[in-house]
């Protein structure tokens, strides 16, 4: 009886020793890592998620669970959408031995644009015997962007197309005969008096001489996303950032610098969008971002108070492009000022419609109406 009431008092020790062994060290030597395998994806591609759990220590942790959360706009695979809130929470268990080293990959898919950032990750561990939960949070910083798929249909190239070539025109009567820039592939807008035919015998493929201007012309992309209708157009507003994306993707092809504004609200600087003209590398990307963190959950800012100075005072050496799912007549208002200083501009006006919406008749040689469905 004594030695069974020992092995029982020993057992007891021993079972407390162990709590108080896992509650002052379970979290030493514990590195956990959340990561994305790029820094943005476009909308409706998939990406990957890594969790990499690291003890470097010999005590077993024989559960361990890492909880974070993100937007359930960033669908993972083998789980279900939320209906219930905007988030989404992450709930993985590991068992991780004594000097371990485990990495598990998540797939996912960018089910919308935007910028999903992951502040603090949730550990979770217990005892040896799952008798006592432990719980700590950190911070981590990993965000991801979800780009805007560039806006593609038959209407919109056409008409860029267009609108390119009357740009080539305007631009040739600048051309400087003496600056070289270099070699392009040929465009149905160009001349076949520019073919560089040594160059297009290398590559076999028509390759033409890109020279310089004694004036560069510069694209200016206006995107209103207001949405005051009792029936709000959530699409439209989606595919006006898209067209946006589109038209600067389209330009900056060609080596033309594009600058964007719009009243749409950033969800990281409070502000409205503001991108700079620019043509180097870099400049589609800062669109991109631009555009991917736009919140249509807030309500823009005053699109005419806002760009009224930036449209006027500029554009004498720019094509101008308006971008809005609605007409409104304030806004109508400033295109009409804008249009009565004989400047060069166009308006897109993305619609679900099939029947075309009315637009002035003053503004209809500039519109162009884009189906977005159908």
């Amino acid at each position: 009886m004594i030695l069974i009431l020992g092995i029982g008092i020993l057992a007891y020790l021993l079972f407390e020793l162990q709590r108080q062994v896992y509650h002052s060290l379970w979290n030493q030597n514990l590195h956990v890592k959340i990561s994305f395998s790029s820094p943005y994806i476009f909308e409706g591609e998939k990406g990957e998620l890594s969790e990499v759990i690291e003890n470097r220590k010999r005590l077993p942790l024989t559960m361990l669970k890492v909880k974070f959360q993100t937007s359930r706009n960033l669908v993972f695979a083998g789980t279900k959408e939320s209906v219930v809130t905007d988030q989404y929470y992450r709930n993985d268990v590991f068992q991780v031995s004594g000097g371990e080293k485990i990495t598990r990959t998540l797939r996912f898919t960018g089910k919308k644009r935007g910028y999903y950032h992951i502040v603090e990750i949730d550990l979770l561990s217990t005892d040896l015997f799952m008798t006592m939960e432990m719980l700590e949070s950190r911070e981590t910083d990993e965000y991801l962007y979800v780009y805007p798929r560039p806006f593609q249909s038959r209407e919109l190239q056409f008409y860029l197309q267009r609108i390119n070539g009357e740009l080539t025109t305007r631009r040739n009567l600048l051309e400087d005969p003496f600056e070289y820039r270099g070699i392009r592939e040929y465009q149905p807008y160009d001349d076949i008096r520019i073919v560089n035919w040594k160059a297009t015998a290398r590559v076999q493929g028509l390759m033409v001489n890109q020279k310089g201007y004694t004036t560069r012309q510069t694209v200016r992309i206006f995107l209103n996303i207001l949405d005051e209708g009792i029936l709000k157009k959530d699409d439209a507003v989606e595919s006006s950032l898209q067209i946006a994306a589109g038209i600067a993707q389209y330009f900056l092809q060609q080596g033309i610098p594009v600058a964007l504004y719009g009243n749409g609200v950033d969800m990281l600087s409070g502000a409205a969008v503001e991108v700079k003209a620019g043509a180097g590398n870099g400049q589609m990307d800062s669109i991109y971002k631009a555009l991917a963190r736009v919140d249509t959950g807030k309500d823009p800012v005053d699109f005419e108070e806002t760009f009224r100075e930036e449209l006027m005072t500029e554009g004498k050496d720019s094509q101008t492009f308006f971008i809005s799912p609605n007409a409104y007549p304030e806004f109508l208002a400033l295109i009409e000022q804008y249009h009565d200083m004989g400047r060069s501009y166009y308006w897109f006006y993305p619609v679900w419609e099939a029947k075309e919406p009315p637009v002035p008749d003053w503004i209809r040689p500039h519109a162009r109406i884009l189906h977005i469905r159908g």
